[in-house]
C-alpha cells in the first residue's frame, strides 16, 4: 500500500488522522529527518508506524520505558504486525535470540532500551539488520535541559553515525526551544529536516488552581460538581491508599495505584477504573503512561508536580475525546517551601552519591569490573534498612545515578514467566522417554503452546498448566527449575519486583565517572522548573494556558477563555461594565422620565438581559421608581 490512510484503515480500522499526522507521516516519506511535537495523546507511534509499515525492513524505536515499549508491541501484535522489544530486563540469551529474530524473521518493528543501545552484541547484530527508519521516542530524554535526562540516550548519535542512510524521527509531547535545539543537533538532522509542533493550547481544557486549606473538602466539592471519571494525582504511595478509601466512604467509587503495588493489583485496579466499575483512580505519578482513556472529565492534583512538563503531561490525560474537561490544582502557600525543599532533596551531594553506589555493590556483591548488562532484584526499604540510609534520600542518589549513565533503576518491573526449548525433537522425545515423570508437563507445554517453543521464548501461565495437570503451582514451578537446571528448557520465572540495571560494569567508587559540571547544571535546572511550576501555581494576572504556551516557547495569539485567571478577569469586568451602564441610566434619568424600552433605545445596551437586570435591581434599592404612567423615575434621596 502507498497511501498511509489505507494503512491507517487497515491496521487501525480510523478513518481519519488527528491534527499533523499526516503532514508528518508525509514528510517522513518524502526522506526528512523529523520532530514531532505532539501532545499527550496525540498518536505520535502512528508517525512512525505507518511509514515504517509502508517500506521494505525493520524499523528501530528507542524508548526509555519497559512498560509503554512492552505496551507498544502488545498493541501491534494484537493488530498482527510483527513486533519485538529488547530491554534492561532481559537475560543476555533472550537478547541473543530476539536479536536474531530481527535480522532474520519478517519483523516490522524492534524496540529496544537506550541503555542497550551501546553493548557489543547489538552494535555486532545492527549491521546485519535492514533498518528503514530510526525511531526516537521520548526524545527530550536526549537533553540535559530536559526534565527526564538520560545519557544513554546520547548514544543515539553513534547509532546514526553506523547507518548513514537511515533517517529520523523524534517525538516527544513536551519540548522547550533549548530542548528542541538539542534533539536535533545530537541526532545530527541533516540538511532536509521538519519540526511540527502542535499548539500546546487544549480548547477544551480549563486549568484551575485552588487556594484552600481545605484540600480534601475542595477535592469532594470538585469530583461532585463534575461528573464523569477522574484522576487524582497524590504525592505519596500512603495518600493514595488514604484517599481512594475515604473517597469510596463519601460515595465516590474509587481505587489506587502506585508503583510499590504487585503486578495483578496495579492491572485489577486499572482495569476497573478504565472500565468504570469505579470512578476515580488515586495515584502517584507512576501512573498514566500509555494509557488510552479519552473520556476523563476531571484530573486533580493534591500536590505540585515537579515541573510544568510534568503537570502538562499528566494535566493533558483529561478530554482526550475532545470534550469539555478540567485540570484543578489545589494548592496553599506552604506547598512552595515542601515543593524546593523536595526538589533540593532529590539533588544529593557527591559523597552521598559514592555511598549509595558502593552499597549496591555491597548489596549485590559486585567485584570491580564485573555486572555490567546485568539486572538484579531490588527491594529498596531492605536496601536502605541493611545499611541505615533514609529511603527519599537513596532514591535521589538513584536518580542521579541514572542520569549519569551508570544504573536505571525500574521501580515497577513485570515480566511473566516464559521459556523456550533448547533442545531438538528427538532429544526432547529420548528425554521424555527416559523420565516419565516429566513427560504430561512436556506434552501439556507443546499442547498449549505449540511448535513456537523450539524457536522463541513463549509467555506461560504456571497456574494454567497446573489446573490442566491437576496439580499444584508450585509443583509445576518445580518441575520448570528441574528441566532448566537439566538444560531441557530455558525457564524465566516471573518478575514482579523492582530492579536495578547496571549499564556499566561496576566501577571503583573513588573514580566513578561522573560528569561534576552537568550535575551543577541539572542541579540549577530542576530548581529553576520547579520555581515555574510554583510561578504558574501563584500566578493570578497570565491566563494559564498562555503561561504553559510560553513556557514552552509557542507564541501567543488568544487567550484560553476558560481557566480561572480568565473567568475572573471576564467577572471583573462584567463588574465594571455593569458599573457603568448603572450611572449611564441614573444620568438620564436624572430630571427626566423615560419607559423603559424609550430608555433601552438611548443606551442601546450590548446585553439587554443585563440591562433589564440593573433596571430591576436599581428599583429594589430604591434608586429608580415608577411613576403612575409606568415610566421610570430617579428617586430624589
Amino acid at each position: 500500500m502507498d497511501d498511509p490512510l489505507l494503512i491507517l484503515q487497515k491496521y487501525w480500522k480510523y478513518n481519519h488522522f488527528r491534527p499533523l499526522q499526516r503532514e508528518i507521516i508525509h514528510a517522513v516519506l518524502e526522506g526528512k529527518d523529523v520532530l514531532a511535537i505532539l501532545p499527550t495523546g496525540g498518536g505520535k507511534s502512528l508517525c512512525y508506524q505507518i511509514p515504517a509499515l509502508m517500506r521494505d525492513g525493520l524499523c528501530l524505536v528507542i524508548s526509555p520505558l519497559i512498560a509503554l515499549m512492552k505496551d507498544q508491541v502488545e498493541a501491534l501484535q494484537r493488530r498482527n504486525i510483527d513486533a519485538l522489544a529488547i530491554h534492561s530486563g532481559m537475560s543476555r540469551y533472550a537478547i541473543d535470540r530476539t536479536l536474531d529474530n530481527a535480522v532474520f524473521g519478517n519483523y516490522k518493528f524492534l524496540y529496544i532500551s537506550p541503555e542497550r543501545l551501546g553493548s557489543n552484541l547489538f552494535r555486532e547484530r545492527l549491521q546485519q539488520m535492514k533498518i528503514n527508519l530510526l525511531a526516537v521516542d521520548e526524545a527530550h530524554c536526549i537533553s540535559q535541559w530536559g526534565h527526564d535526562f538520560r545519557p544513554a540516550y546520547l548514544q543515539i548519535g553513534k547509532i546514526r553515525e553506523s547507518l548513514p542512510d537511515v533517517q529520523v524521527i523524534a517525538v516527544t509531547a513536551t519540548a522547550t526551544n533549548r530542548v528542541r535545539q538539542d534533539i536535533i543537533r545530537h541526532l545530527s538532522f541533516g540538511k532536509e529536516q521538519q519540526v511540527f509542533q502542535h499548539t500546546f493550547a487544549r480548547d477544551n481544557l480549563s486549568m484551575v488552581v485552588r487556594q484552600t486549606e481545605n484540600k480534601s473538602g475542595k477535592l469532594l466539592e470538585a469530583l461532585k460538581r463534575v461528573p464523569g471519571a477522574a484522576i487524582v494525582y497524590a504525592r505519596s504511595r500512603q495518600q493514595t491508599h488514604e484517599l481512594s478509601e475515604w473517597l469510596t466512604n463519601q460515595g465516590i467509587p474509587s481505587t489506587y495505584y502506585h508503583a510499590g503495588m504487585t503486578y495483578d493489583q496495579r492491572m485489577k485496579n486499572q482495569e476497573n477504573w478504565l472500565k468504570n466499575t469505579v470512578r476515580v483512580m488515586v495515584a502517584t505519578n507512576a501512573f498514566g503512561m500509555g494509557i488510552d482513556k479519552p473520556d476523563v472529565r476531571l484530573v486533580i492534583h493534591m500536590d505540585l508536580p515537579d515541573n510544568i512538563e510534568s503537570y502538562y503531561q499528566e494535566a493533558g490525560r483529561a478530554g482526550r475525546d475532545g470534550k469539555r474537561a478540567y485540570a484543578l490544582l489545589l494548592y496553599q502557600p506552604p506547598d512552595a517551601a515542601a515543593l524546593e525543599n523536595r526538589i533540593a532533596q532529590s539533588q544529593p551531594e557527591l559523597p552521598f552519591i559514592k555511598q549509595t553506589y558502593q552499597a549496591l555493590a555491597n548489596y549485590f556483591q559486585l567485584p570491580v569490573g564485573s555486572g555490567g548488562n546485568q539486572s538484579f532484584d531490588f527491594d529498596l526499604q531492605l536496601f536502605c534498612d541493611r545499611y541505615d540510609l533514609h529511603p527519599q534520600a537513596v532514591y535521589g542518589a538513584l536518580k542521579k545515578l541514572e542520569e549519569e549513565g551508570l544504573v536505571v533503576f525500574n521501580e515497577s518491573f513485570y515480566s511473566p514467566s516464559e521459556l523456550r526449548i533448547i533442545v531438538k525433537h528427538e532429544d526432547l522425545y529420548a528425554f521424555q522417554v527416559a523420565n516419565a515423570r516429566f513427560d504430561p508437563l512436556i506434552k501439556m507445554l507443546l499442547r498449549l503452546y505449540g511448535g513456537q517453543l523450539y524457536s522463541s521464548y513463549v509467555h506461560i501461565s504456571e497456574r494454567y498448566l497446573a489446573q490442566s495437570l491437576k496439580t499444584t503451582e508450585e509443583e509445576i514451578k518445580n518441575f520448570l527449575h528441574q528441566l532448566h537446571a537439566q538444560q531441557i528448557i530455558e525457564y524465566q520465572p516471573v518478575k514482579d519486583s523492582p530492579q536495578i540495571f547496571f549499564i556499566l560494569p561496576r566501577q571503583d567508587v573513588e573514580h566513578l565517572p561522573i560528569n561534576h559540571s552537568r550535575m551543577r547544571v541539572r542541579r540549577e535546572l530542576v530548581l529553576s522548573q520547579a520555581r515555574s511550576m510554583i510561578a504558574f501555581a501563584e500566578n493570578a494576572s497570565l491566563c494559564r494556558m498562555n503561561f504553559v504556551q510560553q513556557y514552552f516557547g509557542e507564541s501567543v495569539f488568544q487567550k484560553c477563555g476558560k481557566c480561572d485567571v480568565c473567568l475572573e478577569k471576564l467577572k471583573e469586568q462584567q463588574t465594571e461594565s455593569v458599573r457603568i451602564l448603572r450611572e449611564q441610566i441614573l444620568r438620564l434619568l436624572q430630571g427626566n422620565a423615560y419607559a423603559p424600552d424609550e430608555l433601552e433605545q438611548l443606551v442601546k445596551p450590548k446585553d439587554n438581559k443585563i440591562f433589564n437586570e440593573i433596571l430591576r435591581s436599581l428599583v429594589d434599592e430604591g434608586l429608580v421608581y415608577y411613576d403612575n404612567s409606568w415610566r421610570l423615575n430617579k428617586s430624589q434621596i
